[in-house]
C-alpha cells in the first residue's frame, strides 16, 4: 500500500518534531515526511488536516483473559479494543488460567495477536510458577520466547525472599520486574481506601500503607540486586515520593498511573456502591489524585496505562464486597489524558508521546517506534476535538464494566497503521484478511 497523510499536526520529540507536514508510506514502512508531499501515481491519500499524528501508543499493563476467560475478553477482542483506544502496541499480564508462566504460553500469545493484525502483544510472563508463590517460573525459557517483563500482577509477591531471588534472576537479563504492590496481610478483605469514605460507607477499608510498604521493600530490593523495577498503577502521594527519591539516587526505578487514578478519587464512591468504582488499588484521595497528576506532568511517573481489566457483566452485579476488582480502560484511556489535560494545556503533545509511546517501550525493551524515513509505519492520528459520549455502544471490548459510561470525552483516534496495515480506520477496528 502507498499511502500520503496529509496535513497533520505531526509530533515526535525522539527527532524534534513538532509540525504540520505530509507523511509518505510504502509497504510497511515510512518514506518521507515533508512539509508537502505530491502523491504518487495510484496512491491512496488521507486528509489529516486538523489532526495530530504521533508514533502509535503502547498500553504495558492490560488483562486480555486467554487463555482461560475467553467469557470476558479474548486476545482478538482484546486487540481490536486497542485499536480502537489508538493502540499498537500492549503488554498483557500474566493471570490468566493457566497462568503465562511458560514459553509455550508467552509464545501462544505473541502468534495469535500476529493473526489477529490489530494490535501487537508482548507477553509478561510470571515471577512464580501458577503465581502461587512458592517457586520461581521458567524466567529463562519466558525470556528466550519473548518475554522481557515478569510480574505476578494481580497479586503482591508477598515474601520479601521470593522477590529478591526472582529479581537476583532477572537482572541476569535484558528484563524488568514489575511489581503489583499490595501487603495482603495489611490490606486485609479491604475494597475500598481506608478513610472517611470507607467509615460512610461501612465498607472495609484499605490502607494506602497496604501499597506503600512494598513499593519502598521492592526499591530496597532493587538496590539490592541491581534489578530494573517498575511499579504498576502507583495510587498514593507516597508512593510517588518514594519512586522519585530512588531517581534521584539513580536506581533503575519507573512507574505507571492509571487515568482512574489520575482522574477519579474516592468521593467518586456513592451509596449506589456501583462496583465500576471498585479497582485494585482502590481510588484514593482527591490529594492523592491532585498529587498523580502533577507527578505525570513533571516526569515523575512515566508512563500511562490503562489496567484494562475486563468482567463479565454478572461478575459485577455482585455485592460491592463480592464483586470483582477492575475495568476496562483501554478504549477510554487516550480520550481521558485528553480531554482533562491536554485541552486545558496542563499536559502538552511532547508529554503525551513521552508517557504513552516512548517511555512504555523503553521500560519494556521494546524497539522504538520513531517518525521519521526508514521507520516501521507504526502510528496514530487523532483528532483532537472529535466529541463523543461513553456508551456501551461505543466500546468494542466484550466487556463494558467501566466508571465512565456517560462521561462525554473530547479527543480520540480516528486512524492507526501497525506496520504500514490499517488497524483503525475512520473511527472503526479495521478488519484484517
Amino acid at each position: 500500500m502507498t499511502l500520503v497523510l496529509k496535513g497533520a499536526r505531526c509530533v515526535d520529540p525522539q527527532v524534534n518534531l513538532d509540525s504540520v507536514c505530509d507523511i509518505l508510506v510504502e509497504g510497511t514502512q515510512i518514506i518521507a515526511i515533508d512539509n508537502s508531499i505530491d502523491a504518487p501515481q495510484n496512491a491512496s491519500v488521507l486528509d489529516c488536516s486538523g489532526k495530530v499524528i504521533l508514533p502509535g501508543l503502547m498500553d504495558i499493563h492490560v488483562h486480555f483473559r486467554d487463555p482461560g476467560q475467553e467469557y470476558k475478553e479474548t486476545i482478538e477482542g482484546g486487540c481490536a479494543s486497542s485499536a480502537h483506544g489508538g493502540y499498537t502496541d500492549v503488554a498483557t499480564m500474566p493471570n490468566t488460567s493457566p497462568v503465562c508462566d511458560t514459553g509455550a504460553l508467552v509464545t501462544y500469545q505473541i502468534e495469535k495477536s500476529r493473526a489477529c493484525g490489530t494490535a501487537r502483544i508482548h507477553p509478561i510472563g510470571a515471577i512464580s510458577h501458577g503465581q502461587q508463590q512458592e517457586s520461581l517460573a521458567e524466567i529463562g525459557d519466558m525470556y528466550a520466547a519473548g518475554a522481557r517483563a515478569f510480574s505476578d500482577d494481580g497479586r503482591g509477591v508477598q515474601t520479601a525472599g521470593l522477590m529478591r531471588i526472582a529479581m537476583d534472576y532477572i537482572s541476569q537479563f535484558d528484563a524488568v520486574a514489575i511489581s503489583h504492590c499490595q501487603d495482603e496481610f495489611l490490606v486485609g478483605s479491604g475494597v475500598v481506601n481506608e478513610g472517611v469514605v470507607s467509615t460512610r460507607l461501612g465498607l472495609a477499608g484499605w490502607p494506602a500503607q497496604g501499597e506503600e510498604i512494598q513499593i519502598a521493600r521492592d526499591i530496597m530490593l532493587s538496590e539490592l540486586t541491581g534489578c530494573p523495577l517498575h511499579i504498576a498503577h502507583v495510587s498514593t502521594i507516597k508512593g510517588v515520593e518514594m519512586v522519585k527519591q530512588a531517581k534521584q539516587s539513580g536506581l533503575q526505578v519507573t512507574c505507571e498511573v492509571t487515568p482512574h487514578h489520575l482522574f477519579l478519587c474516592e468521593d467518586d464512591i456513592t451509596e449506589d456502591f456501583d462496583t465500576n468504582y471498585k479497582m485494585n488499588p482502590p481510588l484514593r484521595t482527591k490529594e492523592d489524585m491532585l498529587a498523580l497528576q502533577e507527578a505525570l506532568i513533571d516526569g515523575t511517573i512515566d508512563c500511562v496505562v490503562s489496567d484494562h481489566a475486563p468482567h463479565a457483566a454478572h461478575e459485577k452485579d455482585y455485592e460491592f464486597e463480592r464483586a470483582p476488582f477492575g475495568i476496562v480502560g483501554i478504549e477510554t484511556e487516550l480520550p481521558l489524558i485528553l480531554t482533562n489535560l491536554v485541552q486545558n494545556g496542563k499536559l502538552s503533545w511532547s508529554r503525551v508521546v513521552q508517557t504513552m509511546c516512548i517511555n512504555p517501550r523503553k521500560i519494556l525493551r521494546c524497539n522504538p517506534v520513531v517518525l521519521k524515513p526508514g521507520s516501521e509505519a507504526t502510528l496514530v492520528v487523532i483528532d483532537p476535538q472529535k466529541k463523543f459520549t461513553v456508551t456501551k455502544d461505543w466500546l468494542v471490548s466484550k466487556s463494558k464494566n467501566t466508571p465512565f459510561l456517560g462521561f462525554e470525552l473530547t479527543g480520540c483516534a480516528t486512524d492507526a497503521l501497525l506496520c504500514g496495515s490499517w488497524t483503525l480506520r475512520s473511527g472503526s477496528v479495521a478488519i484484517q484478511s
